[in-house]
Formats: C-alpha cells, structure tokens, sequence
C-alpha cells in the first residue's frame, strides 16, 4: 500500500509517497510560490534531489505537477497513479466536532469552513488541497488527520477559559491545542524504544521549532496542552509571543492606536525570542548571540527555556507524575544547550540529564543520566508517517 500524504499551506505543498509496506519514504517534496509565476517545486526521489521552476497558479496544477514527478521516467517511484491507494492530509483546526482522523467527505469539509474563523491561514489552505486532488484524483480515498484531534480528550477544566461561558458556547472560544500528530506520534515512538504500555506512561512531549508546544501524555491521551484557541497561545516562540497578560493586547492598542488585525500580526510575527532580541528570526542566530554577544538574546533564550521548565513541572502536577520528557522539532531536536538549559531547571525535581549523551542532532536517543527519576529522549517527530498511518489504518 503506498499512501500520499499531503500537507497545503496558503501558497505551499508539502509531501511525502510513503510505501506502508516497509515505511520507506520513496519520494519527498516541496512546491513554494503557489499562485506566482516564479513556483518551484524541489523534489527528492531516487537519490537525486531536483529542484524545477514551474507556474502553478493554484493547488490544483500544483499537484497536478507533483503527481507527474511520482511518474517521471527519469526518477519515477511509481508506473501509474493507480499504485496510490490513498491521501493523507494534513490538517489544522476540527474544533469539537472532529475528534479524530476521519474519511473526508462533504460533512468534514464543511466542519473545516466552519472553523475558518479559528485557524485563517490553515483551513482554507487544507480546504483548497483537498478540493484539488478531488478534481486530479477524482475518487480516490482521503483521510483528515487534524492538528486538535488528539487534544479532545482534555478534560473539560483544562481547557475552558474563564471568561463568561455564553462566549464558549456562542464561538467555541476553548483551548484546542495544536501539534497533536507530533505529539501522539512521539508519545506512542516512545512507548516502543522502552516496550511499554502507552497506557502505564507519563509522557510531558516538547515540540519546539519555529512553533512550540508543550503536551502532557497520560496514558497516550492528551490531557493537557500549551497552545490554546490558537497556535499563538503557551511558550514563547521565534516570532509568536505565547501567553501574556491580556490587558497588553488592550493597552498596546490604545497607546499605538492600532487595529486588531495590527496587534494580531504584532503578536504573531514580531514577538516572543526574536521581538526580545531584535535579531533575525532565527533561532540559531539569537542563541548563538545569547553566548556573550547580546544581552538581550540571552534574556530571550532564559526566558524561553524557563517557560518550558515551569510547563514541564506543570503538567507533572496534572498527570501526578512524569515517567519522562521527550524532546523533538526542529529546536527540541537540534539545539544541544536549549534542552541542557531546561532540563537544568528541573534537577529539583529528579531530572538529570546526561551532558556527554546529549551532544546529539535529529537522532533518537535517551540522554538522562542513570540516576534520574525521568528518563529524557530526543525523538525526531515524523507527523508524515503518522498521518500515512491514520490513513491506512481508515481506509482499510
């Protein structure tokens, strides 16, 4: 069986042709610029890397294209179209009414328009992707698997917000968390490197990258998550603030006269690490300045991994307990010092990390030392191969 996963933003396309077989990865890509004549697509397949500017104008010829590229003689993976028995998508925002991955039929998709309001830039994107493998695959099976499905099983007194409760019944204003197929899918990894019962597990996940959430996994449910109404919400990120004092957003809007739309996009694309720094939205160069260079980006980089030490100790109250931390994301998985500074914040709480088994990037390896009461990893998420995953598993 070899399942297509897809995953749509606004003006991108992310994918993977994932043989379910043996779980090989047999072709791998990106098309950027969707909707401009510059579009490219950079391909991986059979070794070769390709990258080939081609106008896609909408999601449509885009895919159009990339399914072309799974035939191309010169490093074709499949004969015809035929040999994919399903698509995968990547989707954001369900909010109460999806629960969990599900076959997409109209019913889905009209869930998805109606938390448009919820997730902007995400479910029109997911929308336009399913809409155009409808016109290029016509009746082949495609299944949802969603960003907030895994966070559904918070209880109710973890994700209501205390403000008047006729605005949770009136819009869904709730916490939904975001990340779930990450979390689920390192939750789950875990329990498998130790030959566990998820179930008998206390798992605190850290995704952290260039969006980051923290996710407390009590027997391989979600019971608790950093991220709320939306993805803006929890830790400090690259550019997105994370939690603040909501009288920040009214004051700002009043001393600088500006819109919501204007401190939406303030909060979102000019805060947390970078709008502490002033430097570049990249998180390698704000911590590498935080060594000496800037006192500013060190301030930054104290304040991002104490948010995650204090939700880690957090959501060891929620669960109990905690059997381990998983770190994973392009942060969580790569920055050697940002786990050592967070896990040096919990030695209060039996948390020891190995220094010398740490120094490692985008491998999975348990890095706490013997004596710890919480076993640390590092596991590279892989939302794509959970998602092929959740497909099989429906379509069959």
């Amino acid at each position: 069986m070899k399942i297509l996963v897809l995953n749509c933003g606004s003006s991108s396309l992310k994918y993977q042709l994932i043989n379910m077989e043996t779980e090989e990865v047999l072709a791998s890509g990106k098309y950027e610029r969707i909707g401009e004549k510059e579009a490219f697509i950079t391909h991986k397949a059979c070794g070769k890397k390709i990258k080939i500017e081609h106008t896609a104008l909408n999601h449509t010829e885009a895919i159009d294209f990339t399914l072309q590229q799974l035939t191309n003689p010169e490093y074709k993976v499949i004969d015809n179209l035929e040999e994919v028995t399903a698509i995968g998508h990547r989707l954001v925002h369900g909010g109460e009414k999806i629960s969990e991955s599900c076959i997409i039929d109209d019913q889905v998709i009209e869930v998805l328009k109606e938390c448009t309001d919820l997730a902007p830039l995400h479910n029109p994107a997911g929308i336009m992707g399913i809409e155009a493998c409808q016109k290029v695959m016509p009746g082949k099976p495609m299944v949802g698997v969603f960003d907030t499905a895994f966070h559904q099983t918070m209880p109710k007194e973890h994700y209501i917000y205390p403000i008047p409760y006729e605005f949770y019944k009136k819009y869904g204003i709730r916490k939904y968390g975001f990340h779930g197929t990450s979390h689920m899918y390192v939750s789950s990894r875990l329990a498998k490197i130790e030959g566990k019962d998820i179930k008998d597990l206390k798992i605190v996940t850290c995704h952290l990258g260039q969006g980051s959430s923290i996710c407390a996994v009590d027997g391989g449910k979600s019971i608790d998550t950093s991220m709320g109404l939306t993805p803006l919400g929890g830790i400090p990120m690259v550019t997105r603030s994370g939690d603040l004092d909501p009288s920040v957003v009214t004051f700002l809007m009043k001393k600088e006269n500006l819109s919501a739309d204007e401190v939406e996009n303030i909060l979102n694309k000019k805060s947390g690490v970078q709008g502490i720094s002033g430097l570049a939205p990249d998180f390698r160069e704000i911590e590498a300045a935080s060594y000496g260079q800037s006192e500013r980006a060190e301030i930054a980089i104290k304040s991002f991994t104490y948010t995650i030490a204090s939700y880690i100790a957090k959501y060891a109250v929620a669960m109990k307990g905690m059997d381990a931390i998983v770190f994973t994301g392009g942060v969580g998985e790569n920055q050697i010092n940002i786990r050592k500074m967070i896990c040096e914040q919990l030695e209060f709480m039996g948390v020891y990390m190995d220094v010398e088994a740490n120094h490692v990037r985008g491998e999975e390896k348990l890095v706490s030392r013997p004596d710890s009461k919480v076993r640390i990893y590092v596991i590279p998420t892989n939302e794509e191969l959970m998602i092929a995953k959740e497909t099989k598993k429906l379509v069959q």
